[in-house]
């Protein structure tokens, strides 16, 4: 680990960050030395973003900041608008959080990471495009001869992470602020991509400002941390001091917020409510101008499995794994080889209106409650919207009954029902997601990723009320999710899937702490690992 030597690098003391006469930021003081990896942590709404762009003067309009903001000795607060200019993208870079939204759809690759290039060093033609090339070798994205020229649609989403951390470092900056870099990733690219980070600080003796809610990658990656709650500093340390005797009763609360506890045990022959046998998922690829049509893709190789009343099958896999076709396949919402048996019927065999009214008692919640639920819609009528199609026969009070007990379930209140969806917290709209899924009195649940986007105390929170429903309603979970912790918690077996094939299967427990295969363990290995092991 990092030892701080000199005068720090970064360092505000007694930040304070308002909008009008509301504070955000508290007062925060902090100090970061040059190849030192400082996280900063909480739950979404403590602040922690808005210290780190405050900082840097990326705070939105109407925001207001005061106290001391120093980067390498250089008083932040005095620097006019064209400074700013020349820092932002040369001696401080960005990562942010979702590289989809942070890369222009209408730009290839190459040009967006040359960008910054042209701006600050002035390249151009043969010069930039090598410099680009080596910028994308440095941050070891494959093939970058092909991909300098590909369009961000077009690569995976660890791939476009490594080109936005390729537009961040291009001018070799001084601060390195990763936003939540990982939160859209797998735990293995995850572990990839904050060991890069890692490895291009130590390389650039660039000092790096983690800000996550991730607890595992803290542990893992940071030299040292500061836990903020409700726009306050309330505890800072060495890392592995602050996870072992934490002081402060929130950061305690962070810690023992990790997902914890297993399902309840099944009853005794409890019936079989989905299965499948030697279910498969091809596409077609295209034909070449020249030659024959490529065999096709197999995205899930022929598969059996069964899921029972009141239990949880984990899919669990990286992405491309083949667990969202998986789930979309069972649910007949993509053609497929095999039989498909939901309930006592032959899910396979139906089309048109038959299939329509069967599939009321399989139902989805996505992993994006915000993409999900539509905008303009409320509460009221997102979740009463399938059992209008389903049941037109009721009248509009009953609906409304049927709504606000469905949501009491969830835990949001009748108060709500006017309200939109963007009035929501992150974990609230997951709620309201449950809600929709839940009205119809569903026997099988496919919960494709709904925990991915949530901080750790929102997830133990979720996982409690999905397990509580469960065990009332007796419903069967299709649990896909490539966070183990998570898994660990929720399922009674697993299938975890590697390019469409099945490569193990089991109980959850034994699967978890004792995998067999090489592609499990290393799943394993990157989701659970010891303070301090990376650093």
């Amino acid at each position: 680990m990092s030892e701080k030597t000199g005068v720090p690098l970064l360092a505000l003391e007694k930040l304070q960050v308002s909008a009008g006469d509301t504070p955000l930021v508290k007062g925060v003081s902090l100090e970061l030395a040059a190849g030192e990896t400082l996280a900063l942590v909480g739950e979404s709404g403590s602040g922690k973003t808005l210290t780190a762009m405050a900082a840097i003067n990326l705070t939105p309009p109407g925001i207001s900041v005061r106290g001391g903001r120093w980067l390498e000795e250089r008083d932040l607060s005095r620097l006019g608008k064209r400074d700013w200019q020349q820092l932002h993208g040369g001696a401080v870079g960005v990562v942010f959080q979702e590289p989809m939204s942070a890369l222009n759809p209408l730009h290839r690759v190459g040009r967006q990471i040359g960008e910054a290039l042209r701006l600050h060093q002035n390249l151009r033609g043969r010069r930039l495009r090598e410099r680009v090339l080596a910028l994308m070798t440095q941050v070891r994205l494959p093939r970058p001869e092909q991909l300098i020229d590909a369009w961000p649609h077009e690569l995976s989403g660890g791939q476009r992470q490594r080109v936005v951390i390729a537009i961040a470092i291009a001018n070799r900056p001084r601060l390195l602020i990763a936003d939540e870099p990982t939160a859209a990733l797998d735990v293995t690219v995850a572990g990839e991509i904050l060991a890069l980070l890692r490895e291009l600080s130590a390389e650039l003796g660039m000092a790096l400002l983690l800000i996550t809610h991730d607890l595992n990658l803290v542990r893992r990656w940071a030299d040292r941390v500061c836990v903020m709650h409700q726009g306050r500093l309330q505890e800072s340390g060495a890392t592995r001091e602050v996870f072992d005797r934490p002081v402060s009763l929130y950061t305690r609360e962070l810690i023992e917020a990790e997902p914890s506890g297993v399902p309840a045990p099944l009853v005794g022959n409890a019936p079989v409510v989905l299965s499948a046998r030697e279910l498969s998922v091809t596409f077609p690829r295209p034909r070449p101008l020249l030659g024959r049509r490529p065999p096709p893709f197999v995205a899930v190789a022929p598969l059996s499995l069964e899921l029972r009343r009141g239990e949880t099958l984990g899919i669990v896999g990286e992405s491309g794994s083949g667990k969202s076709t998986l789930s979309q396949a069972l649910l007949r919402l993509i053609s497929a080889e095999g039989e498909i048996t939901l309930g006592e019927e032959r899910l396979d065999r139906l089309s048109g209106s038959a299939l329509r009214a069967r599939r009321r008692h399989a139902q989805v919640v996505f992993q994006d409650p915000f993409g999900s639920l539509s905008p303009r819609m409320m509460v009221i009528d997102i979740v009463s919207e399938g059992l209008r199609y389903h049941r037109p026969e009721l009248s509009d009070d009953e609906v409304r009954k049927r709504v606000t007990e469905t949501l009491a379930a969830t835990g949001i209140d009748a108060a709500q029902l006017a309200r939109y969806p963007h009035e929501f917290s992150g974990g609230q709209r997951a709620r309201i997601a449950l809600a929709r899924a839940l009205i119809l009195d569903p026997e099988v649940l496919v919960l494709d990723e709904p925990t991915s986007s949530l901080d750790r105390s929102v997830q133990r929170q979720l996982i409690e009320l999905l397990r509580r429903l469960q065990h009332e309603r007796g419903l069967g979970y299709l649990f896909i999710s490539h966070d183990l912790a998570v898994v660990k918690a929720m399922a009674h077996r697993v299938i975890v899937l590697k390019e469409g094939a099945v490569v193990e299967q089991g109980e959850a427990l034994e699967a978890i702490e004792r995998p067999r295969h090489p592609y499990t363990q290393s799943l394993v290995a990157a989701a659970f690992y010891p303070a301090g092991s990376g650093g």
